[in-house]
C-alpha cells in the first residue's frame, strides 16, 4: 500500500517547556535553566508522527483564535498533513501544556486542554468521510469522550481499524472499549482502565488480559502495553510477546509514546503484521527520546531504522 490512509482525532497543543535540575517541592521556587516553546498535543505529535513515516494523515481538532493558535498552525501545515477539519473555536484559547524536564529525560506534564474540549460529535459528523476512508483511526483521551464514541463508531461502520490511546489515564465506558481494535496503554493507564496492579511481569500480562478481553473481539483485538525501559508486551487472544526496549541516550521522554502510536498507526495501516508494526513502532519510541521536545521528536523513516540497526 503506497498511501495507508490514517486519521487521526485528538488535542493540538502549544507545549512550554522548561528545563530544571529538579522538580520543586509544594511553595518552593527554583531557578530552571532553559525555556522552550513547542508544538504537542497528543493528536498533533501523532499525526506528526505518521505523516513523517508516510502516511496520507487527516487531523480532526479545534484549536482557539489566539496567538498561540498561529503558532501551532504553522506548525500543522509544514506537516503534511490534512488541516481541512481543524477548527478554531473563538470562544476558547488554544490548548496549552507546561513541561518540566529533568536531567535524565523524565518530565511532569499539566495540560490545560482548552479549545481541545470543545471538539463535539457535530465536528466527527463534518469529517465523517475521512473516518470511513481511512484504513486506521487514531484517538487518545484529551478530547471529549463522547466525540471519540462516536468517530468509533463511524470507523467500525466502515471496517477502518481503531487504535485507542488511553491517555490521560481515565476509566473508560464498556460500549467504548468494545469497539476499540487496539488497545495501547503504558502500565499507569492499564491500571485505571482494568483497576489491578500493574508492576510485575505477571500483574502486567493479567492485566493485558483482562482488557483484551473489553475490547473488540474480531478483527486485531490487542492490547499493546508499553512499559518503558522494559519494553512492550502484546497481547491477543491467541499469543502473549514481550520486545525489549531499544538502549539510546534518553534527552527527553516528552512524546515517546506519541511517536509510538503514530508508527503504530502507520504500518498497520500497510497492512503490516501487528508484530512487525510494534517492533517499528518501538524504534519510534526510542528514536523520540532523544530529541528536546515533542512534536520535534516525531521520528523520520531513516532516524527509526537506524534506531533498529541498534538491535
Amino acid at each position: 500500500m503506497l498511501h495507508p490512509k490514517v486519521t487521526v482525532v485528538g488535542s493540538a497543543n502549544v507545549d512550554l517547556v522548561l528545563r530544571a535540575e529538579r522538580m520543586p517541592i509544594k511553595g518552593e521556587t527554583l531557578i530552571g535553566n532553559a525555556f522552550d516553546i513547542f508544538t504537542g498535543g497528543k493528536g498533533f505529535n501523532q499525526a506528526a508522527a505518521a505523516a513523517r513515516l508516510g502516511a496520507d494523515v487527516t487531523l480532526i481538532a479545534k484549536i482557539g483564535d489566539d496567538p498561540f493558535a498561529d503558532i501551532l498552525q504553522s506548525a500543522i501545515d509544514a506537516e503534511n498533513i490534512n488541516t481541512e477539519f481543524v477548527k478554531t473555536d473563538a470562544e476558547a484559547g488554544t490548548g496549552v501544556a507546561t513541561i518540566i524536564v529533568e536531567p535524565d529525560g523524565k518530565n511532569s506534564i499539566i495540560v490545560v486542554p482548552r479549545a481541545n474540549m470543545r471538539l463535539t460529535p457535530a465536528d466527527i459528523d463534518v469529517a465523517k468521510n475521512s473516518i470511513a476512508e481511512a484504513d486506521v483511526l487514531l484517538l487518545q483521551l484529551e478530547t471529549p469522550i463522547d466525540t471519540s464514541e462516536h468517530a468509533i463508531e463511524i470507523a467500525k461502520a466502515n471496517e477502518t481499524i481503531v487504535i485507542l490511546d488511553p491517555a490521560p489515564a481515565r476509566p473508560l465506558p464498556a460500549t467504548l472499549l468494545s469497539q476499540v481494535d487496539i488497545l495501547k496503554p503504558n502500565e499507569v493507564e492499564a491500571g485505571v482502565l482494568s483497576g489491578r496492579a500493574v508492576s510485575t511481569p505477571e500483574e502486567r500480562i493479567a492485566a493485558a488480559k483482562a482488557l483484551q478481553s473489553q475490547i473488540a473481539s474480531d478483527g486485531i483485538s490487542a492490547v499493546v502495553l508499553t512499559l518503558g525501559e522494559q519494553g512492550v508486551l502484546i497481547y491477543t487472544q491467541s499469543q502473549t510477546t514481550h520486545i525489549p526496549a531499544i538502549a539510546v541516550e534518553v534527552v527527553d521522554t516528552t512524546g515517546a509514546g506519541d511517536a509510538f502510536s503514530g508508527a503504530l498507526a502507520t504500518t498497520l495501516a500497510e497492512d503490516k503484521p501487528l508484530i512487525e508494526a510494534v517492533k517499528f513502532a518501538n524504534a519510534a519510541g526510542a528514536a523520540a527520546v532523544t530529541t528536546l521536545g515533542a512534536t520535534p521528536s516525531m521520528p523520520t523513516q531513516e532516524r527509526i531504522k537506524e534506531i533498529l540497526s541498534y538491535t
